[in-house]
């Protein structure tokens, strides 16, 4: 987006946004900035191991130590990771009662660190785990603990993928000591929809009240390449509810939307507040 291009489309989007009742659909493409790589988009090409899948992880007690081990490495940069701009001015639009509601495909929690309230975490959120036996929630800073004092001197490193793993050799992942549930001995498994696995028939019907409910849905940062998101853009063009896509490249749902814009996202989510009024600041938190 340059020059006439840049002003022109922002001034659309402004002005749609400006109505009120907007759905934000987001994904990986809106914490690139924040140093998570995503799946489809400029930093997710160079992604050199498959995610684990649901099948796997509960099928073999292996796969489960490689999920582990290298989740435990990637969580250091997830954990670390600060909103950025963009989510900054999503949130930024929330308090001046401009959503609807916030879709999220990431799993990161940097749009409730930003300071919005009202996200619904469609693929569940990194910083809970839960026991596959019992049932019970705890929180992720509480595994690492206990990772942590069961792998005392074990060290690695490795580039981290969009779900929050390292990619770590077969060398590196033979060491390392897996913990179950510390009340009842069953398999933990991260709070997060694997590949494999069903999202939560309430959460999928809450995410399409919001879209429905809304006079426009703004995606960001979304390639809208599965269905996982892109039903709830086929649901709101079956509505007649107008699209505005904001994206690094091409989506699957460009032929649906009244907007595109083709450009980074913090940049272009500070623009639209500054269009709208005082644009927040990369690195500070709303609240």
């Amino acid at each position: 987006m340059e020059g006439v291009t840049t002003t022109t489309k922002l001034a659309e989007l402004a002005g749609l946004v400006s109505q009120g009742g907007v759905a934000v659909l987001s994904g990986a493409g809106l914490s690139t900035e924040s140093g998570i790589p995503d799946y489809r988009g400029p930093t997710g090409r160079s992604r050199r191991a498959e995610p684990m899948t649901y099948q796997k992880f509960v099928g073999s007690a292996e796969a489960r130590r490689r999920y582990w081990a290298r989740s435990h490495v990637g969580w250091r940069q997830i954990g670390d990771a600060r909103p950025n701009a963009g989510h900054l001015a999503v949130a930024e639009l929330e308090r001046r009662g401009l959503l609807a509601g916030i879709v999220t495909q990431n799993v990161d929690g940097l749009h409730q660190a930003a300071g919005a309230l009202r996200v619904i975490e469609l693929h569940g959120g990194l910083d809970r785990v839960v026991c596959l036996s019992c049932r019970e929630r705890s929180p992720r800073a509480e595994l690492e603990r206990r990772l942590r004092e069961a792998n005392a001197g074990w060290a690695a490193s490795g580039a981290i993928n969009p779900d929050g793993d390292a990619v770590l050799t077969d060398a590196q992942v033979a060491g390392f000591q897996v913990v179950d549930c510390a009340g009842c001995g069953g398999l933990l498994k991260p709070d997060v929809v694997f590949f494999g696995e069903n999202v939560p028939r309430p959460r999928v019907d809450e995410c399409f009240s919001v879209v429905a409910g809304a006079r426009a849905l703004l995606v960001l940062g979304s390639s809208l390449k599965v269905r996982s998101g892109l039903r709830f853009v086929t649901r709101a063009a079956e509505l007649g509810i107008p699209i505005a896509i904001v994206n690094q490249g091409p989506t699957g749902g460009d032929a649906d939307a009244a907007l595109t814009v083709d450009a980074p996202l913090g940049p272009t989510l500070s623009g639209l507040t500054a269009q709208l009024g005082a644009a927040p600041r990369a690195g500070e938190r709303l609240g």
